[in-house]
């Protein structure tokens, strides 16, 4: 029948559970492109229904081969996610240039783009949490992965291609499907993990004095609503620019975990550590869409 969808990162947290509800959805011509390397994640294609699987580096001499203009949409999940990354260029390549040469072919063959942004772009939160283009230029994000982001952005906007595309500056998701993230993770999957293994959860200390320890905030959102708005976005042309994925609702670290004891029937115990020293200065205090 040929590829409908083509999902890049699709072995990964929020691409497996994308292809996972298009199965549900009754969709499995799905390419699934992603970069398996030595990690877990190739746990999270166990029981999915796709038509191919390439690594990330073949597909644009794959999509040579393909018929394009049944391609619905691309969702172009795949990128190098690790906010501690330090290699300015693998992060460029891979979240810029990659990301720009994927959607200058889609444009060109009429195929529908959605991307992943990140709430990363926004930097500290002084400057808000606006997804309207004319805000997106004045954001100073606080890391090269935040930047590397932010860099596609300008890019989309600048050109004109966002008038066509669209693009989610997901917040903090969290859900099935992560494990392979190693400190990437959720704080949800971590907390439930140290809960298990030694009865208590640790958190950063604060190094503002206008936040108490445990009193920075983020907006979760769960990788299910995450990947809903993600694909209706993929099915509604006519939405086009970025789009904040989050709930709109901020909550503390402590009140996180404190609901991640009481879900394992726990006494909340928490540990307040220091924040290491590479990330002070590069810490989001605040995150809300």
């Amino acid at each position: 029948m040929g590829v409908k969808h083509i999902v890049t990162g699709g072995a990964g947290f929020i691409g497996s559970n994308l292809v996972r509800e298009l199965n549900a959805r009754g969709e499995a011509d799905i390419l699934v492109v992603d970069s398996l390397g030595e990690s877990e994640k190739w746990k999270n294609l166990v029981g999915l229904a796709y038509e191919d699987y390439i690594d990330k580096e073949d597909l644009f001499d794959y999509m040579e081969e393909l018929e394009l203009s049944k391609v619905q949409a691309i969702y172009h999940l795949g990128a190098c996610s690790a906010t501690t990354e330090t290699d300015a260029d693998y992060l460029a390549y891979n979240n810029y240039h990659y990301t720009r040469t994927l959607c200058e072919t889609c444009m060109d063959e009429g195929i529908r783009f959605v991307y992943a942004s990140s709430a990363a772009t926004y930097g500290d939160g002084e400057l808000g949490y606006s997804d309207l283009d004319a805000d997106t230029p004045k954001y100073s994000p606080l890391n090269m992965y935040g930047y590397s982001k932010h860099m596609f952005d300008l890019w989309a906007l600048r050109s004109g291609a966002l008038e066509s595309i669209a693009g989610l500056k997901y917040f903090n998701v969290y859900g099935s499907g992560e494990a392979h993230k190693d400190d990437m993770r959720s704080v949800v999957h971590k907390s439930f993990e140290q809960i298990r293994d030694t009865g208590k959860v640790q958190l950063f200390k604060s190094h503002r004095p206008d936040y108490k320890d445990g009193e920075q905030v983020r907006d979760f959102i769960y990788v299910k609503d995450a990947v809903a708005m993600t694909l209706w976005l993929g099915g509604h042309t006519e939405a086009s620019g970025l789009f904040n994925c989050g709930t709109g609702t901020p909550r503390s670290w402590v009140d996180l975990v404190t609901a991640v004891f009481s879900a394992m029937g726990v006494e909340p115990n928490i540990e307040f550590i220091d924040m290491p020293q590479h990330l002070q200065g590069k810490y989001q205090y605040h995150t809300c869409a």
